[in-house]
């Protein structure tokens, strides 16, 4: 869509410019996050679930209009600042299930958001210029000509109305759990499963979120995954198309959603049957760290990837893109059921909501930085130390290392006693 504005002057400041398309999204909902937060711990989770999938609806619809990189942005930022579902969304599976389930409830959630990641790109990629590549059915001249972009946005749209009408039927879980069944946790115990928390000692019961320490360092870690996964989501496709010439893939934008849709189909197999075992075997910290170590050397050897070609480069990209996406998601559910566990029902949408503002002001700047990091490695290929995309995958590889590093003493490791209602 970048390109076609016709505003970049090179192939390489197309990455910057998709970057903050990617960046207004973040933004308008780095903003908003913890309103609709406290607005869902007062109203119920429903109505802003109802209200947030309408917006999808409407503005991401308008999205596919665009016929500038202006009016992409602007969509876009509407779209994040009047979207509060995924912050209350969390609170709702964690309140639907009960504690010992509440890794299946929201590895659902990370499922479902990991492949929405996942499959929107690859419609993107089956879906964009339908003209170009369907045009025995889309005719040159044609609405669909003039938007190019506008069918993959419509049917993810019409998507979206049919979820909200199914809303209708949906319960209300704020004040579904008066019971006096209560628990306490804290950040290392729940690295070795919540089975070892002190249930003798807990805090008052409107403890202020932000001294609340597990919580509010656990959001901070959080935010420095967000940055790495949103730049990786960035940088990967827009890696996988540029020429072998930059150290890209030279793959077309089908290739590249097959590999995405393949990696989604893995990612919601792992999600619904092996995560809940690993979740109920480590606890949500130690899985988390386990997997951030892992993503480490996958990541570094992105570059060497590259460096085959034909059906090999294929089959390795896609087991390599399973990979990465898999812990990725993991590290990123095991800090939901912390985050859920260490605060009580009636502030859990607040705490979401400042989760989910710090998440969106990390990823606001991780797409602009991500392809801005892009095409400037990809404009010293010849460069002596860590030349090409090597860089690029080595700095992004130092935001994984900082976040595996704080998910230790001291950082992580202090002790917090909570109610859980």
């Amino acid at each position: 869509m970048v390109r076609d504005f016709n505003i970049a002057k090179t192939e390489a400041d197309i990455s910057s410019y998709a970057g903050y398309v990617g960046s207004a999204f973040m933004l308008g909902r780095g903003l908003t996050s913890v309103l609709w937060g406290i607005i869902s711990d007062r109203y119920g989770r429903k109505p802003v679930l109802v209200i947030g999938i309408i917006t999808i609806v409407i503005f991401n619809t308008l999205f596919g209009l665009s016929t500038s990189l202006w009016m992409a942005i602007v969509t876009r930022f509407l779209l994040g600042s009047l979207c509060g579902v995924f912050g209350p969304v969390k609170a709702y599976a964690s309140e639907l299930f009960r504690e010992e389930h509440q890794a299946i409830g929201l590895s659902t959630v990370s499922a479902a958001w990991g492949i929405g990641l996942i499959i929107g790109p690859a419609l993107g990629g089956y879906l964009a210029q339908p003209t170009e590549k369907y045009p025995h059915l889309f005719l040159k001249g044609s609405f669909w000509d003039k938007f190019p972009y506008f069918l993959p946005c419509l049917i993810i749209s019409g998507f979206a109305f049919v979820v909200a009408i199914l809303c209708i039927w949906i319960p209300e879980t704020l004040h579904n759990h008066n019971g006096c069944n209560e628990s306490t946790y804290d950040a290392e115990a729940l690295g070795k499963g919540s089975n070892g928390a002190n249930k003798d000692n807990m805090t008052k019961k409107n403890l202020n979120l932000f001294l609340n320490w597990p919580l509010m360092s656990s959001i901070i870690v959080y935010g420095v995954f967000s940055l790495h996964e949103i730049a990786y989501q960035e940088v990967f496709s827009l890696w996988a198309v540029s020429p072998t010439r930059l150290g890209g893939l030279n793959f077309t934008s089908d290739n590249v959603g097959d590999v995405l849709a393949i990696s989604g189909v893995a990612l919601i197999i792992y999600q619904l049957t092996l995560f809940p075992y690993f979740e109920n075997a480590c606890g949500p910290v130690s899985i988390a760290r386990i997997s951030g170590v892992l993503s480490i050397p996958l990541l570094q050897s992105y570059p060497f990837i590259a460096m085959l070609s034909g059906i090999t480069l294929y089959i390795v990209i896609s087991i390599a893109s399973i990979l990465k996406y898999i812990l990725q998601v993991t590290i990123v559910t095991g800090l939901f059921i912390l985050q859920n566990r260490l605060v009580e029902q009636h502030q859990r949408g607040a705490a979401n909501g400042i989760a989910m503002t710090a998440m969106s002001l990390f990823k606001t700047i991780g797409p602009a930085t991500g392809g801005a990091i892009l095409s400037w490695s990809q404009k010293r290929m010849n460069a002596s130390f860590l030349p090409g995309t090597h860089m690029l995958f080595f700095i992004m590889n130092v935001v994984e290392a900082l976040g595996v590093l704080m998910m230790f003493k001291p950082f992580l490791g202090e002790k917090n006693k909570t109610i859980i209602v």
